[in-house]
């Protein structure tokens, strides 16, 4: 065990943020810890860190533990460059090398003195320990996986951009391999190269991984359990995000389930005395029945879970089917090329996600097609009745309160009809009249998702739509923009959003614009062979394969697997309900932690009657082939 926590809580003044937090970091865990915007996550990792002292309970760290935490906004050497930066990362390696060279020197006079033989022998341990001697090695990799070529190994870190300085942060703590790697969004400013490579490079971490994210697609690749941070508490969840998901939805219904049933048998009792207390021959059995009630504990009803918002994007003005022409479209900033001559034709109601490694020019590219900016070349042309609504990725400050973002702009609206509009997208109560200074990135964001709505465009252009919402905002945009009618135009590195949306991509690099019909043919752009055998299947003759030994004998294993899993999935089916009828029982429902057990295992194979069931239906699709073939 790496962290124990124990009945911990940290509030601020009269506002609690954390309460009764019961948790441990194991060794080799990768735990993602999710929650709403403002629920607490961040504040747990500075308690971690013990930049936050607790107010209650207690913290333990085991002897020796390293920790390693990146935070949102922490600070590099502005007088180093890149290169210079990362080797700070060995300083102690450094210090020891040093030594060593003086060291050695006094060996040389004096080889058999046991002092510096035993001061060698120490300060060779830090630098094995670390692998001091391939530092440079390890350095150059971290880097590259970064995005940092060596051309930017001399850049002064003064210059850097935000996400470069991010990315830097995140590389340096990379290199010091602390036992437990503490991140806060670390997928923030990472395009798909550097996204896929730290996901890769954390699942064969040596230590343990604890990261607040709200990338989905990265919870679910690098994650072992997930920590929900919900009312205050902390929840544990076995397995990633997509297995916390059901396990969630399950622990909720059985608590909703026990929370009736306790408040229907108090209601009896509740009859039951007012029945019977005023008659002398049932008094002992109402007094009783009083008691009862008296000592009764009712389960806590389930919390109402994250704030899911409920909007759609609509329309009035039907435009032209050619609704966005590109001829010979090319983009410069200065000498620097952008994006040398391409065409493109986007027709009303489709989808478009514009994606590509940073500073390939993608917003630049944005700003020209919506106007903002003039092409260096060639034409950018709406199509008439074209009605368009842009979302900036720097949301700008604005003055005046929340409530009147919406009502100078729409000034026939009651003060009820705004505020209704408004708790749509999060801004309940007091809120709406909260001033638009002091918003949060992810409340600047909701606020302008909730005029483009009463804009009613169709045709929307997204810069990151999905930067600074936390992951229930995300799903709730990605539904409401997948039932989208009319034409969208996206940036987005979110690839729950792009896959989400089934639409073709265009990957900006390097100055060339690639048309990919999907994103995972873009995900395969670099081996185009791999998108092949989908087009091959779809463009195959007619005529049968011929059908030989090998097709019989993968059809008879086949026919074996399928009984297989079948008996399988019925046996696993059996046991799945004798465990809804143990959790259903009263004496289970007594034992909190046998009932936490047993959601577990039902939890557990729940998961695998599901992974049977696909295979299933796979080993079925694959039988019907051969017998067609034959």
């Amino acid at each position: 065990m790496l962290i124990s926590l124990q009945n911990l809580g940290k509030s601020f003044g009269d506002t609690v943020v954390l309460h009764d937090i019961n948790a441990t970091v194991e060794k080799g865990e990768r735990i993602g810890i999710v929650g709403e915007n403002g629920a607490g996550k961040t504040t747990l990792l500075k308690v971690l860190c013990g930049e936050y002292q607790p107010d209650e309970g207690e913290y333990q760290i085991s002897r020796g533990v390293t920790l390693g935490y990146l935070e949102q906004n922490s600070k590099l050497d502005p007088t180093l460059d890149v290169y210079g930066e990362m080797r700070s990362a060995f300083a102690p390696v450094l210090s020891a090398m040093e030594q060593m060279q003086v060291l050695e020197n006094k060996l040389e006079k004096n080889p058999g003195d046991e002092q510096l033989l035993a001061k060698h022998a120490e300060l060779s341990a830090v630098i094995d320990a670390a692998d001091g001697y391939h530092m440079d090695i390890q350095i150059k990799k971290v880097l590259s996986g970064m995005a940092f070529g060596p051309e930017t190994y001399t850049k002064g870190v003064a210059v850097l951009s935000g996400g470069e300085h991010t990315r830097l942060r995140l590389a340096k703590l990379l290199l010091q391999r602390p036992d437990l790697l503490i991140l806060d969004e670390p997928t923030n400013h990472l395009d798909f190269a550097t996204m896929e490579w730290l996901e890769e490079y954390l699942k064969s971490y040596s230590g343990a991984v604890l990261v607040v994210s709200h990338d989905r697609y990265f919870l679910d690749s690098v994650c072992t359990r997930i920590w929900e941070v919900e009312d205050h508490q902390l929840t544990s969840y076995k397995g990633n995000y997509s297995a916390y998901l059901p396990q969630k939805e399950a622990a909720v219904a059985l608590q909703q389930k026990q929370h009736d049933a306790d408040v229907a048998k108090a209601q009896k009792l509740e009859d039951y005395i007012a029945r019977n207390i005023v008659r002398a021959s049932t008094t002992k059995m109402a007094q009783s029945r009083r008691k009862q009630l008296e000592k009764m504990e009712i389960t806590e009803k389930p919390h109402s879970g994250p704030q899911q918002l409920n909007f759609k994007f609509e329309f009035d003005v039907t435009p032209y089917k050619e609704l966005l022409t590109i001829k010979n479209l090319s983009v410069k900033i200065g000498e620097r090329v952008l994006l040398h001559p391409f065409d493109l034709q986007v027709l009303r109601g489709e989808r478009l996600v514009i994606a590509g490694p940073n500073g390939a020019g993608k917003s630049t590219l944005m700003q020209v097609l919506d106007g903002k900016r003039k092409p260096s070349g060639g034409m950018v042309r709406l199509g008439a009745g074209a009605k368009a609504s842009i979302f900036e990725q720097q949301q700008m400050r604005r003055g005046g309160r929340v409530i009147d973002a919406i009502w100078d702009k729409w000034p026939r609206f009651t003060e009820l009809e705004v505020r209704n509009h408004l708790a749509r997208f999060g801004f309940r109560g007091e809120e709406v009249f909260k001033s638009c200074s002091a918003l949060s990135g992810g409340e600047l964001a909701r606020l302008r998702f909730a005029e483009i709505v009463l804009e009613r465009p169709n045709l929307l252009f997204l810069d990151e739509p999905t930067n600074h919402l936390d992951i229930y905002t995300r799903e709730s945009l990605t539904q409401a923009l997948m039932a989208y009618e009319g034409t969208l135009l996206l940036i987005t590195h979110d690839r729950y959003l792009m896959n989400s949306l089934e639409c073709p991509i265009l990957y900006v690099e390097d100055g060339n614009a690639t048309l990919y019909p999907s994103y995972e043919r873009m995900m395969h752009r670099e081996d185009p062979a791999a998108a092949a055998p989908k087009e091959e299947k779809e463009k195959a003759p007619a005529g049968k394969a011929a059908y030989g030994k090998e097709q019989r004998r993968r059809k008879a294993e086949l026919r074996t697997r399928i009984k297989a899993v079948e008996d399988e999935i019925e046996t696993l089916g059996a046991h799945i309900v004798e465990l809804e009828n143990e959790i259903a029982s009263p004496e289970v429902l007594r034992d909190h932690v046998l009932l936490r057990d047993k959601c577990d295992e039902l939890e557990d194979s729940r998961f695998h009657q599901q992974e049977l069931f696909d295979e299933w239906e796979k080993l079925l699709e694959e039988q019907e082939q051969y017998e067609q073939a034959e």
